[in-house]
């Protein structure tokens, strides 16, 4: 699904961090995340991990020269793990801000996918 694009601020090295939540904007914010990592936008990388505090996961994300954070509603929770754990957000993307209604449906259709990737490409 996803082409090669890169982050406008032309690193090689930005770390993606998805929330991942028990919702559709979630899910979405995951499928993303992955996507963005697929077409070499940059790593995606275990916001849960950030969260635990641990060590080797900390040491990747700090090495991050950019740090994409993808939440999917206004409870910002990757955005919180990260700046708990003292990682600086450069580029914070809330889907509910780009339209895209929170629900708990969590079966994620492909033209949805498709839409809400277009929409944060234009984010970055």
């Amino acid at each position: 699904m996803a082409e090669k694009i890169k982050c406008s601020c032309e690193s090689d090295n930005v770390g993606i961090f998805p929330c991942a939540g028990a919702s559709n904007v979630g899910q979405l914010s995951n499928v993303i995340a992955v996507e963005l990592h697929k077409a070499g936008v940059g790593n995606m990388m275990c916001t849960v991990g950030i969260g635990g505090r641990r060590s080797g996961l900390l040491k990747s994300a700090e090495g991050c020269e950019r740090i994409i954070v993808i939440d999917g509603c206004p409870v910002n929770c990757a955005k919180e793990t990260m700046e708990q754990a003292g990682i600086n957000v450069d580029k914070h993307i809330l889907l509910t801000d780009l339209g895209i209604q929170k629900n708990k449906d969590l079966d994620l259709e492909t033209s949805q996918v498709k839409e809400v990737l277009s929409k944060v490409q234009k984010e970055l």
